[in-house]
């Protein structure tokens, strides 16, 4: 009996320190498989940027054309997204204006595009990609001037020529085949309102390189410069679009881990 109740005994230590062993096991493991885990995701978040093209139009243009009876004009915009910071961007207008002025009255009708690039200059936050960008354009404009009414103007009003509205007739019509070269300094924002969808706006500063005028009249207004100031070849310029990005494919950029 006493045999029996030792070996008994003994048995029940044997399982109970297995028992244990056991248990530490199992904690031991549990913990050396969370802890690397958890590890692996931290140092793998990533940012997946979208990279594609973004086409769109100028709004403020058609609101113009609305409100002013004096003014037609369109402009697409676009641009795509070279790498992290960097687009390249287009526009490509029209513009049709007719101008008042003290003593004449002339409209300008042409074409024009703008080459250059943008660089995003905000720090996003997580899975944003909003834009403020500093950019650089070369603009290009072909159109033609046409003087519609013109009085002579004298520095004596004696005889009354201008009320009488004395024009010079000989010189009336249109002037074709001008061109004028430019370039931009572009400040602007863009802000994703729903999924693919921006609006932006800008403004520029812009410094006319080159323009080629008729002899009997001078630019005045170029398509896509805006207006040209006498003495000056600085001007300025504004846009107000809204686009569509069109994906084409992600990249990852690693996302700083907090020191």
């Amino acid at each position: 009996m006493l045999k029996y109740f030792i070996s008994t005994i003994i048995l029940l230590c044997v399982f109970t320190s297995y028992s244990q062993e056991k248990e530490a096991v199992i904690v031991d493991s549990s913990s050396i498989d969370t802890v690397p885990v958890n590890k692996i995701k931290l140092d793998s978040t990533i940012y997946r940027q979208r990279y594609g093209l973004r086409i769109g139009v100028d709004l403020s243009k058609p609101i113009r054309s609305l409100l002013d009876d004096d003014y037609r004009g369109l402009e697409l915009v676009g641009d795509f997204r070279v790498s992290y910071n960097f687009y390249v961007a287009a526009e490509l207008g029209n513009e049709e204006k007719t101008t008042q002025e003290d003593n004449f009255n002339f409209t300008t009708n042409g074409s024009y595009v703008k080459l250059g690039f943008d660089w995003n200059t905000y720090q996003n936050w997580y899975g944003m990609e909003n834009i403020i960008n500093l950019g650089v354009r070369f603009g290009l404009s072909t159109f033609s001037q046409t003087l519609n009414d013109y009085q002579v103007y004298t520095p004596n009003q004696f005889w009354g020529e201008a009320a009488a509205g004395l024009s010079g007739a000989d010189n009336l019509g249109e002037y074709s085949g001008l061109n004028a070269q430019w370039t931009e300094v572009v400040f602007g924002i863009k802000v994703e309102i729903v999924r693919n969808v921006f609006m932006s706006g800008s403004v520029r500063l812009n410094y006319l390189i080159n323009d080629t005028q008729a002899n009997q009249f001078p630019n005045l207004y170029v398509p896509g410069f805006n207006k040209v100031t006498d003495g000056s070849k600085f001007g300025v310029g504004y846009n107000y679009t809204i686009s569509y990005l069109i994906p084409v494919f992600k990249s990852s950029k690693p996302k700083k881990k907090k020191e």
